[in-house]
């Protein structure tokens, strides 16, 4: 009772101690004071250096630790159930077997320390590993090399005081950024990206020779990664991750690789759900991931597969972003580090415990010369009798040791007792059958070893240098990038967002919305667009779409509004107040404030627009202007062109038509563009076109001008260039497309085994077509949009025979212009060793050039050169692989 009663006092009085301050009349602070405090602090400080934030020593989590130092303890060389290492784990942790097992399934599925046999789950698919009595695990040979080193590991006993256990563990390698580390403690967290096993060694080596280095993410899921604001991996940094999309044919896209931080499952459901939103429009979807990812798209026919694949990085988590934050435990306390600092804290401490083995290396190496030394001795100079007449255990010692006196000058070390006690123990059979010449050897195999260990130590760095180099040998094999880096190009969601709802406008009563399906349709839009809205006194806004919104009375014009949009032209004549006079103006609208009015006259009231159109490619129509009879006005119509006009800022006054009354204003003609020809770039970092000027210039496009893209596949198409277009990393030629210009092409002809000559002209407006043979060995090796290209043959050198010199080759007198699906003229039949495209002839050419008499070939047509001759086998094989030679 007594007990109880103190309690109930203690308690009283740390309740006592909370002191409430009044910040206002309906807010308090609370201050939590007493055993709550200590309570909280401990816990905090449990969590964050027993269970979820790793060391920067080794790199492992306590949990992980002790399943590493249980994989040592069981380690047979076979492999374990995974149950009894959990269970034989649980005299060191003091939590529940499931947690173990899910720590160890994490390890293993990353491929590195534990060599796995069984389902241990699929880290694509999300499929968790089997139950841990059904799989089995060992340590990894790379693991049993890096990981441990009993001789220099500091232990400490376990929670229950019956073992020892690792502080941590001399792990010689930078594990923590291999494998990653991710964990949430109370009032901080860490997530440490993996990187990549061999880039992890080319920096440790580059830190130990001093020169700078970079480290940046790589996922075992693959996928894509934009790592500009990575930040070295500390707080305050972002990567964004994408899935790799590929189109196989107009209707079909095909995921190969998933970001990191998803599977299969959640990616397919984020699809599907954009998929109901509207927000992308597909027919159906097909897993097909097995050991490697394989996620087919099928689209609906007229769905851009461009525009698609830009709207599902948008709207699913085929793109993410991942946020890093490099904290790790040194000496007992949080830090707060970027990954090069992390690496090069464990490459010092590489060198530290390389040094620490090597010591003590030496130092057993050097015990085993000294007693080979002293047991050479006290055989060959027959010591051992001195004994015989000895009768306590004292003489003996005493005997031996003053035999061994006179012939142990040269040792490194004074001769102890138990030197002369090992002596003792030597049997009568060793010291029978002792040959002096191995023992001699063996003293200088002795020698030598001490020697080396001492030159590596005198040479720290280096033998670190080499044993980093030794380990990727070992085990770098098929551990190369997955992750592709790539810096990524923005997508406006509004730019690729499906056309999901219609969009109804009421001009009367000046309500514009989705909902007014009674009323006048304007065309369709999605519920994340902007809409632009001009009424008949010349008020304007911007609105985002909604179900019903009232913007003013007497709409005239309503469309989705376009962010940035320097194209759309609009074209007005107002008149400026009640009796003022008619002004006329041509501006465009690229920024604005939602939801705001702005006014495109002249600000008087009564101001009233006469004539308005919108022009997306600003075109310049003509108007005819008629006023009304008013006094002498002799000039009653005339007509005006708005490509007189210059474009300005919508707050512009614009020029003046007429001071008189205006009648009606009519249009005479259409008009056609007067915008300039836009300039069109190709980034190729991010492999996107664009209008900024960042690249290279692709020329100037009209709106019927088209892009010719050739593939190192042998494809060749032609494309509207459009900004969301993407591009096959396998593309070799992208050229603004002159119709009339041909194309030459050298092609391996797998079938007949021979180069192969052809020129063409694309004659298919956007459709793919093949212009070498499909045989499966046939491959492109040159390819040239020179109007007169000419070509360097390289020739192998025959046995026996003097090489044959280079020859050059014009192509436009070689061949004539055939159709696309021609097979072309046979090159040579001499065995070649390159071809090389060389600068092409000079050639002038004007608009008024055309490509005449055009051959039409079929592929089955005879060549025309070297159709009897014998099929070369020895020159190029397809095997070599293309070469691709072109400007």
């Amino acid at each position: 009772m007594e007990e109880n009663d103190d309690l109930n006092e203690e308690n009283n009085e740390n309740l006592s101690e909370e002191n409430t301050i009044n910040t206002d009349s309906t807010e308090a602070l609370t201050r939590v004071t007493g055993m709550y405090k200590d309570w909280f602090l401990d816990y905090a400080s449990y969590v964050i250096l027993e269970r979820a934030v790793p060391a920067i020593e080794d790199g492992f989590k306590p949990v992980q630790r002790r399943i590493m130092h249980s994989l040592k303890e069981l380690d047979d060389g076979r492999y374990n159930k995974v149950a009894n290492v959990v269970g034989h784990t649980m005299q060191y942790h003091p939590h529940g077997d499931a947690s173990i097992a899910d720590a160890m399934v994490q390890i293993g599925q990353k491929d590195l320390l534990i060599d796995t046999q069984g389902n241990w789950g699929n880290i694509l698919t999300g499929d968790r590993a089997a139950a841990s009595r059904y799989i089995e695990a060992r340590l990894s040979k790379f693991a049993l090399e890096v990981v441990f080193s009993p001789k220099i590991t500091e232990w400490q006993m376990s929670y229950d005081g019956r073992k020892k256990e690792p502080v941590n563990l001399p792990v010689k390698f930078p594990l923590l950024l291999a494998q990653g580390a991710e964990g949430i403690a109370v009032g901080l967290s860490t997530k440490i990206l993996p990187h990549n096993f061999i880039e992890l060694i080319d920096a440790s080596i580059k830190h130990l020779k001093g020169q700078r280095f970079k480290l940046f993410p790589d996922f075992p899921t693959a996928g894509i990664i934009d790592v500009t604001n990575y930040n070295d991996g500390l707080r305050g940094g972002k990567i964004r991750v994408r899935a790799k999309i590929s189109q196989i044919d107009k209707n079909t896209l095909v995921i190969n690789e998933i970001p990191y931080g998803t599977n299969t499952g959640t990616l397919i459901d984020s699809i599907l759900k954009a998929n109901e939103k509207g927000k992308i429009k597909i027919k159906k979807i097909e897993d097909n991931t097995a050991a490697d990812v394989e996620i087919l798209i099928h689209l609906p026919p007229g769905i851009s597969p461009d525009k698609t694949i830009d709207a599902l990085y948008a709207f699913t988590a085929c793109e993410s972003s991942i946020s890093p934050l490099g904290c790790i435990i040194e000496d007992n306390k949080p830090l707060f580090i970027g990954v090069t600092e992390m690496l090069k804290r464990s490459t010092d401490s590489t060198v530290d415990l390389l040094k620490q083995e090597l010591e003590i290396q030496l130092g057993e190496l050097e015990e085993q010369w000294h007693f080979a030394s002293l047991e050479r001795i006290f055989i060959e100079n027959r010591i051992y009798r001195d004994i015989e007449e000895e009768e306590t255990w004292e003489g003996v010692i005493k005997a031996i040791d003053k035999g061994l006196a006179p012939f142990t000058q040269h040792l490194k070390r004074a001769v102890t007792e138990d030197d002369i006690v090992r002596l003792t123990e030597i049997r009568i059979k060793r010291i029978s059958k002792f040959d002096l010449d191995k023992a001699q050897q063996h003293l200088e195999s002795l020698q030598e070893r001490i020697a080396e260990v001492k030159n590596n130590l005198a040479h720290l760095v280096e033998f670190t240098i080499d044993y980093f180099k030794n380990l990727k040998e070992t085990y770098g094999k098929d551990r190369g990038r997955l992750t592709e880096i790539r810096i990524f190009d923005d997508i406006e969601a509004t730019k690729v967002v499906i056309r999901n709802t219609k969009l109804y406008v009421n001009r009367e009563e000046g309500f514009v919305g989705t909902s007014l399906k009674k009323d006048e349709y304007v065309t369709d839009c999605s519920d994340i667009d902007d809409i632009i809205v001009i009424t008949n006194d010349g008020q304007m806004m911007v609105s985002k779409v909604d179900s019903k919104i009232f913007v003013g009375k007497g709409i005239i014009h309503v469309a989705v509004f376009k962010k940035k949009d320097k194209r759309t032209t609009y074209n007005l004549v107002y008149k400026d107040g009640k009796s003022g006079p008619t002004y006329i103006k041509r501006f465009n609208v690229t920024s604005i404030t939602r939801d705001r009015l702005y006014d495109l006259t002249n600000g008087k009231p009564n101001s009233q627009v006469l004539y308005f159109s919108a022009n997306p490619n600003g075109e310049a129509e003509v108007i005819t202007v008629l006023l009304r009879q008013v006094g002498s006005i002799k000039k009653l119509k005339w007509d005006i062109d708005f490509s007189d006009v210059l474009i300005k800022g919508r707050a512009s006054k614009g020029n003046i038509v007429t001071k008189y009354p205006v009648k009606r204003i009519e249009l005479k003609e259409k008009g056609v563009s007067t915008l300039k020809p836009r300039k069109i770039w190709f980034d190729d970092v991010v492999r996107r076109l664009n209008v900024d000027g960042r690249g290279e210039l692709l020329g100037e496009f009209k709106g019927d001008d088209l892009l010719l893209i050739i593939t190192q596949k042998g494809v060749a198409k032609t494309i509207v260039p459009v900004m969301t277009s993407h591009f096959d990393d396998d593309m070799i030629v992208m050229e603004k497309w002159i119709p009339e210009k041909p194309i030459s092409a050298v092609y391996w002809e797998g079938e007949k085994e021979r180069f192969y000559v052809k020129r063409f002209v694309v004659e298919s407006e956007n459709k793919e077509e093949l212009f070498i043979s499909e045989h499966p060995k046939s491959y492109l090796e040159v390819v040239a949009t020179d109007w007169r290209p000419l070509i360097e043959i390289e020739f192998s050198k025959p046995r026996g025979k003097d090489p044959k010199e280079n020859e050059e080759v014009d192509l436009e007198n070689f061949i004539s212009i055939k159709g696309i699906k021609a097979l072309g003229n046979q090159l040579t039949t001499e065995k070649v060793k390159n071809i090389n495209l060389l600068d092409p002839l000079p050639y002038e050419h004007t608009a008024s050039d055309n490509v005449e008499d055009i051959e039409v070939v079929d592929e089955e047509d005879v060549n025309t050169t070297g159709e009897n001759r014998e099929p070369d086998t020895e020159s190029n094989s397809p095997e070599d692989g293309p070469r691709t030679l072109f400007d």
